[in-house]
């Protein structure tokens, strides 16, 4: 047998696994239910797949994990109960905030209201210590009084403790000096320091993210350490296993379970990591990513193959200093339940029926309707063709729960079915405005990159409305989160602020200090065993004109040369036009805070390219099933996907089964099979 790498992305309804034989580079994949009191058993149940086929645990050489334990805590409230140190004089900090309402529908909602404390005021303490701007100790720390404060924290039972004190990033001892009073005082307190967290500038977001590492820290943390009890039980003993970050790289499980806010985004980091392999292979540079699963659906922009990525995000209102791919959450999935409310009005979503109970077509107990349920009602899905044919959907419980919703609208079921799936479409579209022609972007310009359970479902009717360029549906766009756990490289973040004059700054101090980060990536980087060669480092500033209250981030080469600095002035000044639309050439600019990023390379992995085999379409052939399509009752072909041929082409309406997904074309539109068989559909005459 070969050397197996197994990845799982964990899904509100379904866990995705992708095993790749490292001796063949032969790719299968298995979906099962997630189980959401406890996601480690369905990740459990994914290996022993593997393993039932005669492939022995020593063999699988590297694992990766996709998770949504950390965000499932941070978005229904269920972290630990929480405490936090900052600086006499400045508890304030917290509540305060932004000191305004976000952007967006918020400041005209007048029934407005900030998401609750993560650590309420009566769990916030001042520390007596105090350091300066430049980093100068103007009050020592008061470890007496601390430990008082320590102990009132800990009898009100206190489980993990956010440390955050005024300039701690230019003196981080006073923390680091908390943190063993701490440990000695209250044994079992999880503690996350801000200068380890996020050592730089702005305190509100350095103390927000500090805080909400600390909220699911001890979360992830026990988390981590089942699941590595269940690999262990199954003899799974590679030291080659990994959690996904926001930031679209992997960390080792100790490393994760102590940032677990890294981990927010994991999940979706999966599919942009994908998408940009995608990018490379296909030649589509620009593409907008539409990962719709059971309960959510992400999206977010690659302009010319690379992804949008910043510096400080917010999840559901909470702000997090921590570098983060981009990407755009609306609660609309497969699971999105639709209801009638009290004025008689359809709602859909934003609750979901997610794994227990799941849709009523499951079986499983559900009585609403789902977006599942209507796609069913609607032809789109078969009763027997779900999971190919693995899983078997009740197409009569399907349509009760929509005839439920369709009585008190006085219409057909297969009207309000329609109705709640045009609901659902108009609200992911909003989703793709917001990452793009909201900021400029031309989407004729881009293809829509449709992957996730119920993403290629929808894709072709969305990217039809939105005037987007056409659709593409990879090999196997239901793991396809899983599949870029694959091609993901360990990256560490390392960030320190020093602000100071560019003019005034000289290539040897910006050498010094990026040499200082640098140590500390390649020596976490070879704990974790990977050598010289397969280290690489990523160097940028973080640059504002004087007096701004915004910074830019620009990379910047090593190494330096003598007119280095004097080039990355003017690629800012570049960089702020085609941001802002002007410039500030005369004006002196700021250097804020020193970035590097230090990258563990893991081996290639390639998509396969394909070569016709002279199938025709006819041996594609599954079936022939009425669908509704812009209200009529349409018959349609029903093909299987693995029978597609390399350059075939059809016309809608038309439907694609395959094991992890369901593509529909709809009428007026055309597909093709490209080389690496992706379907790329695209409106007629387009």
């Amino acid at each position: 047998m070969g050397r197996y790498r197994v990845t799982v992305d964990t899904g509100g309804t379904f866990s995705d696994f992708v095993y790749l034989d490292e001796g063949t580079d032969e790719i299968t994949v298995a979906k099962l239910p997630s189980t959401p009191d406890d996601p480690s058993r369905a990740i459990l149940a994914g290996v022993e797949v593997l393993l039932a086929k005669g492939v022995a645990p020593a063999d699988i050489s590297y694992f990766c994990h996709g998770t949504t334990v950390g965000t499932n805590a941070l978005l229904e409230g269920k972290g630990v109960c929480t405490g936090l140190l900052v600086t006499e004089g400045f508890r304030g900090i917290y509540e305060v905030a932004e000191q305004c309402r976000p952007h967006g529908a918020a400041i005209f909602d007048i029934f407005y209201d900030r998401p609750p404390l993560l650590v309420p005021a009566s769990r916030t303490a001042e520390v007596r210590e105090r350091v300066s701007a430049v980093g100068d100790v103007l009050l020592p720390l008061d470890e007496d009084a601390l430990r008082q404060t320590v102990r009132a924290l800990g009898a009100e039972g206190v489980q993990s403790l956010a440390v955050c004190l005024l300039f701690s990033f230019l003196h981080p001892k006073h923390e680091e000096r908390a943190r063993t009073i701490v440990a000695e005082e209250i044994p079992q307190c999880a503690i996350s320091l801000s200068s380890e967290v996020v050592p730089q500038i702005r305190e509100y977001y350095r103390l927000s993210t500090t805080v909400i590492n600390a909220y699911l820290e001890p979360i992830l943390a026990r988390y981590i350490a089942n699941l590595e009890g269940r690999l262990s039980a199954a003899r799974v003993t590679t030291p080659q296993k990994y959690i996904m970050q926001s930031n679209g790289g992997m960390a080792t499980f100790a490393a994760s379970a102590k940032k677990a806010v890294a981990t927010v985004l994991s999940g979706p980091a999966g599919g942009i990591t994908a998408s940009v392999q995608t990018c490379r292979t296909t030649g589509y540079a620009n593409l907008v990513t539409f990962d719709m699963g059971g309960t959510s659906c992400d999206v977010a922009l690659i302009k010319d193959g690379q992804p949008s990525v910043q510096n400080r995000g917010t999840i559901e209102g909470r702000h997090i200093s921590l570098p983060m791919i981009e990407i755009n959450t609306v609660s609309a999935g497969g699971g999105t339940l639709a209801r009638v409310d009290a004025l008689g009005q359809l709602q859909v979503g934003p609750e979901s029926a997610g794994a227990v109970p799941g849709p009523a077509c499951y079986g499983n107990g559900g009585t609403e309707p789902t977006i599942t349920d209507c796609n069913l009602v609607l032809g789109y899905l078969g009763e027997n063709n779900f999971l190919a044919g693995r899983m078997k959907l009740d197409a009569a419980a399907a349509h009760r729960a929509v005839e439920s919703v369709a009585q008190k609208l006085g219409m057909e079921a297969a009207d309000a079915a329609e109705g709640i799936v045009r609901i659902i479409d108009v609200k992911m579209q909003e989703a793709i405005k917001a990452i793009s022609t909201m900021r400029g972007h031309d989407l004729s310009d881009f293809y829509l990159l449709a992957f996730g359970g119920a993403g290629p479902l929808h894709a072709a009717r969305i990217a039809a409305e939105l005037g987007m360029a056409g659709v593409v549906v990879p090999l196997y766009p239901g793991v396809y989160s899983a599949m870029g756990l694959l091609m993901s490289d360990v990256k560490h973040d390392y960030i320190r602020s020093r602000i100071g004059g560019l003019a005034k700054t000289n290539s040897a101090d910006v050498g010094r200090l990026f040499d200082e980060l640098e140590a500390l990536a390649r020596q976490d980087l070879r704990d974790e065993g990977f050598g010289a060669d397969r280290i690489t480092i990523e160097r940028s500033l973080d640059l504002r004109y004087a007096g701004q209250g915004y910074e830019i981030t620009v990379g910047i080469d090593f190494p330096l040369q003598a007119d280095s600095l004097q080039n990355l002035r003017r690629r800012f000044d570049e960089t702020h036009r085609q941001m802002f639309g002007h410039t500030a050439p005369d004006e002196p600019v700021e250097i804020v805070s020193y970035r590097l990023r230090g990258i563990g390379r893991v081996p290639e992995v390639k998509l396969p390219k394909f070569k016709p085999e002279g199938r025709s379409l006819k041996d594609a052939l599954r079936e022939t099933r009425t669908a509704r399509f812009a209200g009529k009752m349409l018959d349609c072909p029903v093909y299987f996907r693995d029978r597609l041929d390399v350059g075939v082409q059809f016309e809608g309406p038309a439907i694609v089964d395959q094991l992890d997904a369901t593509t529909v074309i709809p009428a007026g539109h055309s597909a093709r099979v490209d080389a690496f068989k992706n379907i790329v559909i695209s409106a007629r005459g387009a």
